[in-house]
């Protein structure tokens, strides 16, 4: 359940500072990169001292993004808590190293839920219920509210909360809340509150002269709404010319000095540098008033982002997945991938394989039957192709059958050519499939979830090596996913006992526990565990209560990296700081785990019987 928010008086300030608001909206179009526009300017603040939050507004009325398709929105953000979030929200995550609550996510869903739920309880006194002042004091009060928990992990309320308001000035879903900031901007008092506008700055004509009308509409709507911006940040494909500025200094009523131009750049890790070098804190610092001044280290930000363009030897890591024609939805992987390239100083470059190219073509015969049949000969050849060519594997998750039988030939072809593997939630529990059909001699075995003659609450069937383990109601399916941060275990097996450790407590550096997050409503059955172990498949990681098993691994005398994890730790994968099994993935990728780790090669007492002969 979402938790209300307390009544919809502010909370008083209990520090002697007040809390500062860095209000960030978009015109002319969506997609401008507002989410990282505002975690820029929150990584030069984080950068001066200052601690800082971050808090998403979407306008849709879904309660959260738990229930949307990738393609419609990208991909669903779990934070520690368990909330299924905007992507926006990882991108707050990863650039200011903060963690975010599910709270602090607002949407329309949430907000008309919790005045609804008010209105029940008859706390509005009979009153007519009204979207001012009713809905917009409750979207003012859940800023104020979440502004003050603290990210960071230090005690009290952080210094400075980043407020993103999603959509585009004028569109009719987003009015309200932008009427709840005018209010919320006129309730504050002068200099707590700095409003920076998002627009674009197209290029026409053979010239790519810069063109501001649509800026000047945008800031006049916003205006119109009774907001005038503090910033006016211009996207754009080149630097702004100092005469763009002016124009649209003088028309939008902003000093030429507050107009800054974010073009493109090689890296987004350079926008933080961009807004430096053009004064950015020093125009947040005279409209916020901030009494100290705002010296940005970001001396080892800065070595990343070049470093990233210095990099000449290339990783090249496919990625099989089944929502592979939208590639926002697997944003965090490519992150997290990201990070691990730059760690191990390489440039990155991703292989897409839709894992429904990897399939034997039907038998199903049509009109166009030829011709869609050389086309899809010559996709899966290429398919098939850009799966050798790759130097390591990632089979990230997803929902439903539709392209698995791609994904576990994908999986099989890793295990027997050793090449290094990464599967992620489903790709573990395809990885695991797969070893019963070829290693177990159970060509049956199956999923609960891909299995039409299943209903959840059914006891798993004998054929079922991925069985339905909720942790809450067995019989609904909404709320039964397993979600947010959980502790795995790691825990000693046969090969340990050998005196072989294991790739977790490598990658990891831990024999103990790791914490990571969870989306997932389907397990391996535990009936199979030691059948699989027996057959040499390792479940190195398990829950607190051994039942439910987190990570599963080839011994490293077989394969050099055949690695599964239940959970998706693409989520807490940060610059500087990647995913221990993204890492150890392109450290094998590119041959180099042993030396990093500095491993000795695998000792010969590994057991005997963990030898997979290819099927």
């Amino acid at each position: 359940g979402h938790e209300e928010p307390g009544g919809t008086a502010a909370p008083s300030p209990s520090t002697a500072t007040t809390m500062k608001y860095v209000v960030v909206t978009g015109g002319v179009v969506s997609g401008l990169g507002k989410g990282i526009t505002i975690s820029s300017i929150g990584r030069l603040l984080k950068a001066a001292g200052l601690r800082v939050t971050a808090i998403k507004i979407d306008p849709y009325l879904n309660t959260d993004a738990g229930t949307m398709s990738p393609f419609e929105h990208g991909e669903t953000f779990v934070l520690d808590d368990g909330g299924e979030t905007d992507l926006d929200l990882g991108n707050y995550e990863r650039f200011l190293d903060v963690t975010l609550t599910r709270d602090h996510n607002i949407t329309t869903g949430k907000i008309y839920s919790s005045v609804i739920a008010k209105e029940r309880r008859g706390d509005y006194l009979g009153k007519t219920v009204q979207v001012v002042p009713h809905v917009t004091d409750e979207v003012q009060a859940w800023i104020e509210r979440v502004a003050l928990i603290p990210t960071d992990g230090e005690a009290g309320p952080p210094d400075v909360c980043l407020v993103e308001v999603g959509g585009t000035v004028g569109d009719i879903e987003s009015s309200v809340f932008l009427e709840a900031i005018r209010q919320f901007q006129f309730n504050c008092d002068a200099g707590d509150v700095c409003l920076v506008h998002v627009s674009l700055v197209p290029c026409l004509g053979s010239v790519g002269e810069q063109k501001t009308k649509p800026t000047q509409h945008g800031v006049k709507e916003l205006r119109g709404l009774g907001l005038s911006p503090d910033l006016i940040i211009c996207r754009s494909s080149t630097e702004l010319l100092a005469s763009t500025r002016e124009k649209i200094g003088i028309f939008c009523q902003v000093p030429a000095s507050r107009v800054i131009s974010i073009h493109d750049v090689a890296n987004i890790y350079h926008v933080p540098l961009l807004l430096l070098d053009q004064a950015v804190p020093a125009r947040l610092r005279e409209t916020l008033k901030l009494e100290r001044s705002l010296e940005c280290d970001v001396a080892s930000w800065a070595r990343m982002a070049r470093a990233i363009d210095a990099h000449d030897a290339v990783v090249t890591i496919a990625i099989v997945g089944k929502y592979t024609g939208l590639q926002d939805s697997y944003l965090s992987v490519l992150k997290a991938l990201k990070h691990a390239a730059i760690e191990a100083d390489r440039r990155l470059e991703i292989a897409w394989i839709e894992s429904t190219d990897l399939e034997e073509p039907s038998d199903e015969a049509d009109d166009d039957a030829e011709e869609s049949a050389r086309t899809a000969s010559s996709k899966r050849a290429a398919a098939w192709a850009a799966l050798a060519d790759a130097d390591g594997v990632v089979v990230p998750g997803g929902f439903g059958s539709r392209g698995i039988l791609g994904m576990i030939a994908a999986a099989k072809f890793c295990r027997e050519r050793r090449k290094p593997y990464l599967g992620v939630c489903l790709g573990m529990q395809l990885a695991v499939i797969e070893y019963c059909r070829s290693v177990l001699g159970r060509p049956a075995a199956t999923s609960a979830e891909f299995d039409d003659a299943f209903t959840p609450g059914d006891p798993p069937a004998k054929h079922h090596a991925v069985v339905f383990m909720p942790e809450v109601d067995k019989t609904k399916m909404g709320g039964t996913m397993r979600l947010g941060a959980r502790e795995t275990l790691l825990c000693e097996d046969a090969w340990t006992r050998r005196g072989e450790a294991s790739i977790a407590s490598i990658i990891y550096g831990t024999t103990e526990a790791v914490n990571e997050r969870h989306r997932h409503r389907y397990e391996v059955n535990p009936g199979l565990v030691g059948e699989l172990e027996k057959a040499g498949l390792r479940f190195v990681g398990r829950d607190e209560t051994g039942d439910r098993m987190e990570i599963a691994e080839l011994p490293r005398s077989v394969h050099p990296y055949y690695f599964g994890t239940q959970y998706h730790p693409e989520f807490k994968s940060r610059p500087q700081r990647p995913s221990p099994p993204f890492f150890g993935l392109v450290l094998a990728a590119i041959g180099r785990l042993e030396t990093h780790f500095k491993l000795d090669a695998v000792s010969s007492n590994a057991p005997k019987k963990a030898k997979v002969s290819p099927v």
